[in-house]
């Protein structure tokens, strides 16, 4: 078959489309930048689902598809992000277009319970979207998966392990129940499901067969990863909230944090519901997480990730801060300091613009570090800048490297940082 997926770079898209190239079928795999991660023959499609909002937009790109996976979601409305038109707007244009096209057997990826309570914009768009493809004269599909999890990660997938590496575990308030399911089994969902002979018009619930606290699965992650149990304490309601919004804060600058309101408001009412439709539908009985675990042994690179994934953000944190506010001094309470050091070098009246020219730039890195679309172009800047410190000033003032606060050692662990930053810097 031909088969369009989109969020094809995602948790759940990404491992759909290998599994369906890996059985032959020919895959067109949706995804918002061109730079996107591209697994075997698969064909990309760039298009952001955010402003193909009309069925002409998707028409073109329909010819000759036999089916259509929808894997596309987002978690809460950022600068990069819109819940109301990628999870309702653009695929109503998407499920119209299909309609149009001939494309009749449409499986499409919404959350577990948005059918009982939104107590959000996601699970409220994602309702939207599933009444409008269910209305529509098509072989439809609703998935309706709890939270997912495999050996990929991404969003709360990856939080679990971050969580396990701690040794005290923050336990957040409100949090329900939940009963996780396993990426492999919801791609053997979609495979089963792209037969024209297979069950259509129906809704099914992807939830694992046992029901966990939060605090159980990322024990389980934990034992997983060869650590003894972490003792446990319940954040105080306040600063959960305040961690909550600080994931907001962080979004608003492009970054995709899985601590936000939305998930707050999400998790509160839990992620549990009832495997039987869907084993009745397919045969397929989901397994648990310990089983799933069991089989697949923990490696020293998922103990890094782990580790690893709550540095990241303090990473991401303190670069920028370091250089806005070395700019900041210099251009303050360090100002006179800086224009006599570059006097003693010679700079005479260009003193003064060196410095506040040097102020700018360091300001100017830290901005392109904080802010994600520009976050690597702000690294590779920084090391840039700081080898320039070094050469430069190496050649006007030499001294510097046997000065007893070692100004100029310190800038080689500060490249240091810059490299792992680098190298964590990919979200999927």
């Amino acid at each position: 078959m031909k088969v369009l997926v989109t969020g094809a770079t995602g948790l759940i898209g990404a491992s759909v489309v290998a599994r369906l190239l890996s059985e032959g079928h020919e895959v067109i795999g949706l995804v918002r930048s061109p730079g996107a991660n591209r697994a075997g023959n698969c064909q990309l499609l760039v298009l952001d689902m955010a402003v193909a909002l009309q069925p002409e937009d998707w028409l073109p790109h329909l010819r000759g598809v036999d089916a259509v996976v929808n894997c596309a979601g987002v978690l809460q409305d950022s600068p990069r992000e819109k819940t109301r038109e990628v999870h309702r707007d653009a695929v109503v244009a998407l499920f119209l277009a299909c309609a149009r096209a001939g494309v009749a057997r449409v499986i499409h990826f919404s959350a577990i319970g948005v059918d009982r309570a939104q107590p959000s914009a996601f699970s409220a768009t994602k309702l939207a979207g599933d009444q409008a493809l269910m209305a529509l004269d098509l072989d439809w599909v609703v998935l309706r998966p709890s939270v997912v999890l495999g050996r990929p990660v991404f969003g709360a997938s990856a939080l679990f392990r971050g969580l396990a590496s701690l040794p005290v575990l923050p336990s957040m308030p409100g949090t329900g129940r939940l009963q996780v399911v396993l990426l492999d089994d919801v791609v053997s969902t979609v495979v089963f499901l792209l037969d024209p002979a297979s069950p259509s018009r129906v809704v099914l619930e992807l939830v694992g067969p046992e029901q966990l606290s939060m605090d159980e699965v990322v024990g389980s992650y934990r034992r997983w990863l060869g650590w003894a149990p972490a003792a446990r304490f319940v954040l105080p309601a306040p600063v959960a909230r305040l961690l909550y919004g600080l994931g907001d804060l962080a979004a608003m600058f492009g970054w995709r944090p899985p601590m936000r309101t939305n998930a707050a408001r999400e998790i509160a009412r839990g992620a549990v519901g009832d495997p039987s439709d869907w084993t009745a539908a397919t045969g397929i009985r989901p397994q648990t997480l310990a089983g799933f675990l069991a089989l697949n042994p923990a490696t020293v690179q998922e103990k890094w990730f782990a580790r690893l994934y709550f540095i990241k953000p303090a990473i991401f944190v303190v670069l920028p801060v370091f250089w806005i506010m070395t700019g900041i001094v210099s251009l303050t309470t360090g100002y006179g300091s800086g224009v006599d050091l570059m006097q003693g070098t010679g700079a005479g009246i260009l003193s003064a613009p060196i410095v506040i020219a040097g102020a700018l730039a360091d300001i100017a890195i830290g901005v392109l570090i904080a802010w994600r679309p520009a976050a690597r172009k702000g690294l590779y800047g920084g090391i840039a800048l700081s080898l320039f410190y070094l050469v430069v000033g190496s050649f006007l003032s030499p001294d510097l490297w046997n000065d007893p606060l070692g100004p100029f050692l310190k800038v080689l662990p500060i490249l240091v940082l810059h490299f792992v930053a680098l190298a964590v810097l990919e979200e999927r």
